[in-house]
């Protein structure tokens, strides 16, 4: 292994690479990691020098908090190759900004710049090789941060670690996905941590997911907790409603998670005229819509997925099919979105940072 410093950031680089080994045409999302990983650790009050090393498993003190009070928080994002083999982040500074709010959210440290953003641009010039150009090609990162203090007393952790792990990607979803509108379980509470990224959030969906897969959906439209009557997201992200021809979605709250992908969705419709409303979405108003033929698309928007249509939603035992459309706007904005991550487009915005 070689050793070297660079702005601060400590790297022990492995002589081996196991990228050969890697069937990047057949990757099941999120199982298969690169070469090195960054890790900085949080004691007595100060980030320490971040280090990046070989990915491995590493030690922790079996009554560590994150085991016991669950304090975890990450984030979700994604680097791009274009035709010049010069590699790309879409949007760093938002994953940035809101992860030190799920930090502060969660009584943890938040995370300077130095170490969150030229961290992982340092960690992305060493794996580029992992970033394989092509559409739906993509690196996915993976930023976390977990309570290491040792110790079962019902109290903050002193003591933290910050990883960025990082993860060659195609596409998330595949194939038609169908959902259930969720009437009794609730993915988050005003005054609890929806939004937030934090691990807790997405442990708590899946068996409501699984009752849901029981029945033949592949996800759930989560509603408000208190009356059950809003839409608010579908499944790990934001949704999207087409209602004649205009974009609905929910506002952003205590409960709602502020997507990137969500943000940009927003953006891209309102640059090309596209009609758009953030407000409260009844559950009635969307049945009566399917009922009456003006309900035309519905789309969930992630980093991971980055837009997913959906076929079909069942309410109360009764299923509504959505019509199958030429002139799709979740399938015209993700193209638009996706050509603005590869660089086949020009970057209007200025959301496209190079590494």
């Amino acid at each position: 292994m070689m050793n070297s410093i660079t702005n601060d950031i400590k790297i022990i680089k492995n002589e081996t690479s196991k990228i050969n080994e890697v069937d990047f045409e057949n990757l099941t999302f999120g199982n298969t990691f690169t070469d090195h990983m960054l890790i900085c650790d949080f004691r007595n009050g100060v980030w320490e020098q971040p280090v990046i090393k070989a990915y491995e498993p590493f030690t922790i003190d079996p009554s560590a908090k994150v085991f016991h009070y669950g304090q975890a928080i990450f984030e979700g994002m994604k680097a791009y190759k274009d035709a010049n083999d010069d590699v790309w982040l879409f949007r760093p500074d938002e994953n940035h900004t809101r992860f030190n709010k799920s930090a502060v959210r969660m009584a943890m440290p938040e995370i300077p710049e130095n170490i969150f953003i030229d961290g992982l641009k340092t960690l992305l010039n060493i794996e580029k090789d992992w970033v394989k150009f092509g559409n739906g090609n993509s690196l996915y990162i993976r930023p976390f941060m977990i309570a290491i203090g040792s110790g079962v007393i019902a109290q903050p952790s002193s003591q933290y670690r910050f990883m960025i792990i990082l993860s060659p990607a195609k596409s998330y979803y595949s194939g038609e996905v169908k959902v259930i509108i969720a009437e009794h379980f609730s993915r988050a509470a005003n005054g609890g941590i929806g939004a937030a990224k934090a691990a807790g959030n997405y442990s708590a969906q899946f068996y409501p997911t699984k009752l849901a897969n029981d029945q033949g959906f592949q996800q759930i439209i989560w509603t408000d907790d208190a009356t059950h009557t809003k839409l608010e997201e579908a499944g790990t992200m934001n949704v999207f409603f087409r209602i004649g021809d205009t974009l609905l979605t929910a506002p952003t709250s205590e409960r709602i998670l502020d997507g990137v992908t969500r943000k940009s969705v927003l953006d891209i419709a309102k640059r090309d005229n596209i009609a758009t409303e953030v407000r409260p979405v009844l559950v009635e108003e969307l049945v009566a819509a399917a009922k009456n033929g003006t309900l035309k698309e519905i789309f969930g928007a992630g980093t991971a997925a980055v837009i997913n249509p959906i076929i079909g939603f069942s309410f109360r035992d009764e299923y509504f099919e959505l019509p199958k459309l030429e002139n799709s706007f979740a399938l015209e904005i993700k193209e638009k979105l996706n050509n603005i991550q590869y660089k086949l487009a020009e970057d209007t915005f200025n959301w496209t940072v190079k590494i």
